[in-house]
């Protein structure tokens, strides 16, 4: 029998729902394309995640850890979510990790690893694209693709702004306070804010103003952490595109190394696009 870590109920913030109308994250917006209200993004859900791999890998896990999750169900302000990993057998490096909402609905299902990247729940997926013909929105995308590069200092601003007010879920005083690695390290979100953020600034054009949402994200740390100010450079590029029944999606990657050329740290993105919300399906 598998042993497994279980981590708090937290009842996570839709943090994002002040961004105005047209996002995902704003309650009429949402409700509008079949949602109960504005959601909470999948960054704000993997906060909740490293305290539970700690215990389940240690500090390494910061070093050379990731996280991959594919997001199953949308949660809304304040739902109380809890998530599980399991425990590895010995000589295991990656397990079965996943996010229950409090009445046992599931919100997200992946897996965790010490240094086996290639193993991880997102890294296993597909990434043969369909013919750009049969889309919509995404088609001018095509693997290889750069998204840009972009030269970045990691401001700890917002980041110390969102623990001091108890909006991250479950958070490590590593955060806000000295770490083990001297600076702060980063929580999920600001590592997804840098990785994903500058990234979106070459994907935005591609997309326009339909509806966007996560889809699935990874993190993985390689010469990690990935610590609050810090300069690192970061490359992004397209690795697929494709569509389901409701939406249209591009998988990206984004690298960001250190001032040495070391990799420190890698986020894996499925960007999804609302078919609903784009007048190129209007008829």
């Amino acid at each position: 029998m598998v042993d497994i870590v279980a981590g708090p109920l937290w009842a996570a913030r839709n943090w994002s729902a002040d961004g105005g109308a047209g996002s995902i994250h704003d309650d009429e917006t949402a409700s509008k394309l079949g949602f109960r209200g504005g959601t909470v993004a999948g960054d704000v859900h993997m906060n909740q995640f490293p305290p539970v791999l700690l215990k389940v890998f240690g500090n390494e896990w910061f070093e050379r850890g990731n996280l991959s999750l594919s997001f199953k169900n949308a949660t809304t302000d304040l739902e109380k979510v809890q998530v599980f990993a399991e425990v590895p057998q010995p000589g295991e490096n990656c397990v079965r990790v996943w996010m229950e909402r409090e009445d046992g609905l599931l919100v997200a299902t992946g897996s965790a690893a010490i240094s086996n990247h290639a193993a991880s729940e997102l890294r296993s997926k597909d990434y043969r694209a369909c013919d750009p013909g049969e889309l919509k929105i995404v088609n001018r995308l095509q693997p290889g693709m750069s998204l840009g590069t972009y030269q970045v200092t990691t401001d700890p601003t917002k980041q110390f702004q969102r623990y001091d007010s108890n909006v991250i879920s479950d958070p490590l005083d590593w955060y806000r306070l000295t770490s083990p690695w001297g600076e702060p390290v980063t929580a999920p979100c600001t590592v997804i804010e840098y990785l994903w953020g500058y990234a979106m600034q070459g994907l935005g054009p591609f997309v326009g103003d339909s509806v966007g949402l996560f889809g699935a994200i990874e993190i993985g740390f390689h010469h990690g952490p990935f610590l609050v100010n810090c300069d690192y450079m970061l490359e992004s590029k397209v690795l697929c595109v494709g569509q389901s029944p409701q939406t249209e999606y591009v998988w990206y990657e984004t690298e960001a190394f250190n001032s040495a050329n070391q990799r420190v740290a890698t986020m894996l993105m499925q960007s999804r696009v609302m078919k609903a919300s784009s007048p190129e399906y209007a008829s």
